[in-house]
């Protein structure tokens, strides 16, 4: 009998923000509903996040931003994810991003955007839903 793969799930701080209550609650409710979970703390590059991406063998990425810089992180993020050949990982983001953002974000390639407020059950069942499990 073999046992099926958790998904794997890595949680990021981009940039400054020094906020991350609301990221590691998510982390604990990911992991909760059987997923693994890394969290890679605060104060991420780009660069750091996609190293720990591909060492961890992620398939989601999950982006939190309070600081008003997810216009220039997520979008890295998401092209050296592609420039590492990683294009199978679903990236998603989070937190207190203008509805106006949205569209060019998800043009960019983030998958999904979920603001303050979104049940937790909704995420989870999205990367339920949207992940390809390598």
């Amino acid at each position: 009998m073999s046992q099926e793969r958790k998904i794997k799930v890595i949680i990021a701080k981009p940039g400054l923000d020094g906020h991350d209550r609301g990221a590691k609650l998510l982390a604990r409710i990911l992991a909760e509903a059987g997923m693994e979970v890394v969290y890679t703390g605060l104060r991420q590059t780009p660069e750091m996040i996609v190293e720990t991406a591909l060492q961890e063998d992620a398939d989601v990425v999950g982006l939190s931003s309070l600081s008003g810089v997810h216009n220039y992180f997520f979008p890295r993020v998401v092209e050296l994810l592609r420039e590492k050949g990683l294009n199978d990982v679903l990236v998603i983001g989070g937190g207190i991003i203008p509805s106006d953002d949205v569209e060019f974000l998800k043009k960019s390639g983030v998958a999904e955007i979920f603001g303050p407020g979104t049940p937790t059950y909704e995420i989870v069942e999205y990367i339920k839903t949207h992940c390809r499990k390598r």
